[in-house]
């Protein structure tokens, strides 16, 4: 007969074999999908330093530069690593996301296992957030593998955190700290992650050493580990404190120099605040009913009484918690879980335009998981029919979910779906119609790319990026008269722009004024200097004026602000030759 341990440990190998077919089932039509152009270019398909594969140059400039306005070297890496195997081959970057998603599920279900001894509550748990549609966007999206490899050193750093409790050296707690500082390489958002340590050392590890009454100790939960006081607990964490501190300041700085914080002017205080309950509360919802997820979700202003009702629920479940949490203490752990590792992302230091995402749950979910798996299994843990009931409810949650994730992720197959999907789910998103421009024009389609700005006009009409977008189309359409009208209004509103500045040089110079085209392209570089596009092509400009050593002065200050600039070196080769040409013919030369 077998014993309770080996059974066991068959139920636990049955959940793994389970939960990863499952995954597979579930993400298979992500083979099919390619990249969208939504970030996956600057990330991947026209990142030169990425597409380069491994060097020593391109691991470097992982480290040194940032990558798109974001300190992630280890997730940069992930991708040159992806074009060394797969080239652009999209099929091989999902998987490699797909693998990771697996990982986390795998390791999520081992920790709480390990940590609370209930085999199905961490199955259910682990299952749940390894199959909701939720979790597409961070999967199926390339440019978010930052987000699936985050948190696979967030369960590798916790996997070494128990590991350290078990039998305390400084060799193991070295090893949490590297985990943890490689998930902050690989996204800065788990700098909240010491904060979680310290909620799982309240439950279900029970360090915390807590002065209560004599009648209420038989409430403390048993602990294998040592228990210690909150403030040892805390000077534990210090270190990691210390290294979440110094990567958030890297982090700010460089997304300052980027320009992507939006300031408080911008955005006031209290806006921010208000979109942010409102967050909590639809990111609940979205987890209940995962209907109608969009890539992007446009800003607006939510609604007072809205904001009230979010701020009322949110309070009471608060308060609730609190209540219970004396003898349920994962209710707290697990309430306290999402509310923390969603501040970084929730909108109080606003980063971009959108008001959320859904790849802001992948780990915040957990949170919430941990209190349905372990309150469903106490409130139904006295009815008869208890196993019953939740195998069938967890069954028919698991096959929903399942099947929405599959539908989920052929929203991602390419970007004309993904665009397509994203602007039929959400109203007035201009930022997207604007995008949907971006790519059409790409693509060659510049009269429907007119009709994405024209219909984000409508939305916002001070929305300078899609009339920017909208004067290079009618360039690409060599309709020269309407981009001059177009950026000559844009200078009126923000005179010290110097890409507009450039367009209309470029629109100028296709009309023939060579005079206005050199003006503009001087003003350019006034306001901004090492810029070698506008170096080269302000020499063609004075190359089409007959002005050759003006023209050969600026393709090579372009290459020397660019060596590797192929497009100066063959302009400046052609300046050379029709001079070496108008000298020969006896052609007036410039001074």
């Amino acid at each position: 007969m077998a014993t309770e341990s080996s059974r066991d440990g068959k139920y636990v190998f049955l959940v793994y074999a389970v939960l990863i077919l499952a995954i597979v089932i579930a993400f298979e039509p992500l083979r099919h999908n390619k990249f969208v152009q939504f970030d996956d270019d600057h990330y991947i398909t026209e990142n030169a330093y990425v597409k380069g594969g491994i060097t020593l140059n391109c691991l470097a400039h992982a480290f040194i530069r940032p990558h798109y306005y974001m300190y992630h070297p280890l997730t940069t890496i992930s991708h040159i690593l992806d074009c060394q195997l797969f080239g652009l081959n999209p099929s091989g970057h999902h998987l490699v996301s797909l693998l990771l998603h697996i990982a986390n599920t795998v390791l999520l279900f081992w920790v709480f296992k390990r940590i609370t001894a209930s085999i199905w509550c961490s199955a259910f748990v682990a299952a749940v957030f390894a199959l909701h549609p939720l979790s597409v966007e961070s999967v199926a999206w390339a440019s978010e593998r930052k987000n699936v490899l985050s948190t696979f050193f967030v369960m590798l750093t916790i996997a070494a955190y128990i590991r350290y409790l078990g039998h305390p050296r400084i060799s193991r707690y070295l090893l949490v700290l590297l985990m943890f500082c490689l998930g902050l390489l690989a996204k800065p958002i788990v700098v909240t992650l010491p904060l979680v340590l310290l909620l799982l050392d309240y439950w279900p590890l029970g360090r915390f050493e807590l002065k209560l009454q004599t009648s209420q100790r038989a409430e403390e939960p048993k602990s294998n580990y040592q228990k210690k006081s909150i403030q040892c607990l805390i000077l534990e964490k210090v270190p990691l404190f210390i290294l979440a501190a110094i990567l958030s300041i890297i982090t700010y700085l460089v997304q300052q120099s980027g320009r992507v914080v939006v300031s408080a002017g911008t955005l006031p205080v209290s806006i921010r605040i208000a979109n942010a309950a409102v967050s909590y509360i639809k990111y609940i919802g979205k987890m209940a009913y995962p209907a109608n997820l969009a890539m992007y979700y446009p800003y607006h202003r939510p609604s007072s009484g809205l904001v009230i009702i979010c701020l009322v629920i949110l309070v009471a479940v608060s308060a609730i918690v609190i209540y219970f949490s004396r003898r349920q203490r994962y209710l707290l752990v697990g309430w306290l879980w999402y509310l923390i590792t969603l501040v970084p992302v929730i909108g109080l230091v606003q980063v971009g335009s959108q008001a959320m995402a859904d790849r802001y749950t992948y780990l915040s979910s957990i949170g919430i998981l941990i209190m349905v798996a372990w309150g469903c299994a106490e409130l139904f843990g006295k009815w008869k029919l208890k196993k019953v009931l939740l195998s069938v409810a967890t069954g028919i949650i698991l096959i929903s979910i399942l099947v929405c994730t599959r539908i989920q992720i052929r929203y991602w197959q390419d970007s004309f779906v993904m665009f397509e999907h994203t602007l039929a789910v959400t109203q007035d998103n201009y930022i997207m119609h604007k995008l949907y421009g971006d790519f059409l024009r790409k693509k060659g389609l510049l009269q429907a790319a007119v009709g994405q700005y024209d219909k984000a006009l409508q939305i916002s009409p001070r929305f300078l990026g899609a009339r920017e977008n909208k004067g290079l189309t009618f360039i690409d359409m060599a309709e020269f008269d309407k981009a001059i009208a177009v950026f000559t209004n844009l200078l009126s509103v923000r005179e010290d722009w110097p890409e507009v500045h450039d367009h209309l040089a470029v629109a100028y110079t296709r009309t023939g004024n060579l005079d206005k085209a050199t003006e503009h392209f001087k003003k350019a570089l006034q306001l901004k200097g090492d810029w070698p596009e506008v170096w080269n092509d302000l020499g063609t400009a004075y190359r089409l004026a007959g002005e050759f050593d003006l023209a050969i002065r600026c393709h090579q200050k372009a290459l020397q602000l660019r060596p590797d600039y192929p497009a100066a070196r063959y302009n400046l080769a052609i300046t050379v030759k029709l001079k070496e040409k108008s000298e020969k013919s006896g052609g007036k030369r410039s001074p």
